[in-house]
């Protein structure tokens, strides 16, 4: 069963508020200096900002290897958006692979929940060098969020709540699902000619899940959290805040999404939809307006995907099941037929 509803809605803990202002030192510090590279390393902590600090300093070493897994996510979506059918392909490809990887592994549920939206995020990326720059910085970022980690206490945390073991038809139906979803709006933004074509991918591909209830929670929480921060950063754009401004707006926001870790509502896309426009609007000459639209209305179209193929199609795939289990005299489970969704989350990495 999920732990969605034993968490506070929204949790603050003021030690990981001061562990995200350290991790912000080098963006703080860099961003009055050179804005774009200050908020690329901004960028590169996110990921470890927002991972669940471990408890003990020996299960720290894996934040490296979050970041490497991060940085290598974000760096082949930029080589594969070179080729869009191939983009596309491999979205799907690494979807069903990864669902079954998930059955066996964390790592596997890894690969679903963090390296494949971060692949997606990654077809936005227009060139290869951008790709492995903004990859190199990810990695480069993890490394020194895993020393200042290394210095913080230890502390208790919960056991990881028991999951439910998926069959391999709804393994298959979900890993189909899944890979339908990323490779349909990556298509999709690639058709209509989209400049982000990683933001409405990388939404679907984040607020998919096995079970309706999680997915249209994080559906409904990514849309209220993306319109915060986009509008948030817009704001600052318009105010024409100077860079010692932003690089303290910045470093508050790291902050808090390192102390909001533990929240039950879907509030990081906020923060990380601010520190990512606030880093694009300094290398466009597109109005904040603009930037906002665009922010805003792609993310409600990847979610708009994630929710037709996360419930409408395995609602569609019940009733019919429910339908022949009828005509033919049987009574079976819904959790039977093929495609009806596990009943919680891959397992948490």
């Amino acid at each position: 069963m999920s732990d969605v509803g034993e968490r506070p809605g929204l949790a603050w803990n003021w030690s990981f508020f001061l562990l995200g202002a350290i991790y912000a030192l080098p963006a703080l510090i860099v961003v009055p200096l050179h804005p774009i590279a200050g908020l690329a390393l901004a960028v590169g902590v996110m990921p470890v900002a927002a991972f669940n600090l471990p408890g003990t300093r020996r299960g720290r070493r894996v934040i490296p290897l979050l970041g490497l897994a991060s940085g290598l996510s974000m760096f082949l979506g930029s080589v594969l958006t070179q080729v869009p059918w191939l983009a596309v392909s491999a979205l799907f490809g690494l979807a069903v692979g990864g669902a079954f990887w998930a059955r066996h592994s964390r790592i596997g549920a890894l690969m679903v929940v963090l390296c494949l939206p971060l692949t997606g995020i990654g077809l936005s990326i227009s060139t290869i060098a951008s790709g492995a720059m903004l990859g190199g910085l990810i990695i480069l970022g993890s490394l020194y969020a895993f020393a200042v980690a290394l210095l913080w206490p230890e502390h208790q945390v919960p056991p990881p709540p028991r999951q439910g073991r998926a069959t391999t038809a709804e393994t298959l139906t979900y890993g189909i699902l899944l890979g339908l979803a990323g490779a349909t709006a990556a298509s999709i933004a690639y058709w209509l000619g989209l400049e982000h074509v990683g933001w409405p991918t990388g939404a679907a591909l984040l607020v998919m899940r096995p079970a309706r209830d999680q997915l249209v929670f994080r559906s409904v929480g990514r849309s209220i959290s993306v319109l915060v921060g986009a509008f948030a950063a817009a704001g600052l754009a318009a105010l024409n805040a100077g860079s010692v401004v932003t690089a303290i707006a910045v470093a508050l926001v790291l902050a808090a999404l390192a102390a909001t870790q533990a929240s039950r509502w879907y509030v990081a896309p906020g923060f990380t939809s601010f520190i990512a426009l606030t880093l694009i609007m300094q290398t466009s000459d597109s109005p904040p307006a603009v930037r906002f639209t665009e922010r805003v209305l792609e993310t409600v179209l990847g979610i708009a995907v994630a929710l037709f193929f996360g419930a409408v199609v395995p609602g569609f795939i019940r009733l019919r099941g429910r339908a022949r289990a009828r005509r033919s005299g049987s009574a079976g489970r819904d959790a039977a037929i093929p495609g009806s969704p596990p009943s919680s989350d891959p397992p948490a990495a």
